[in-house]
């Protein structure tokens, strides 16, 4: 799960256009934020590898899951956001949402 989160947290800053189409438009300063999730990606992914640091990066990985909900329904609400994926995936990813949660949930039990 760090390996996800640090590689897919670079990815904010080697192709930040990619998330900034898919960012609402009600959401201040997207650029900032597409820069600020990245970065956040990337801290709670090595936070998982520390002991001292694991609950803590569980619990940010969860609420930033969260509110990465935002950007799944934008996407389900707005055709460029969609990026011509088909709605049934972008459907699918919500649920896919929740078992990252709880998947990030089963580190506090290591």
């Amino acid at each position: 799960m760090a390996g996800m989160f640090i590689i897919a947290g670079i990815m904010h800053f080697v192709f930040p256009k990619t998330y900034l189409r898919i960012m609402p438009r009600y959401l201040p300063r997207a650029t900032a934020l597409v820069y600020l999730s990245g970065l956040a990606e990337i801290i709670l992914g090595f936070g998982l590898c520390f002991p001292a640091t694991l609950n803590y990066a569980v619990y940010g990985i969860i609420l930033m899951l969260a509110i990465f909900l935002l950007v799944h329904i934008h996407m389900l609400t707005s055709k460029k956001a969609a990026a011509g994926f088909p709605k049934w995936l972008l459907l699918l990813r919500i649920p896919l949402q929740f078992l990252l949660m709880y998947w990030a949930y089963t580190y506090l039990f290591i």
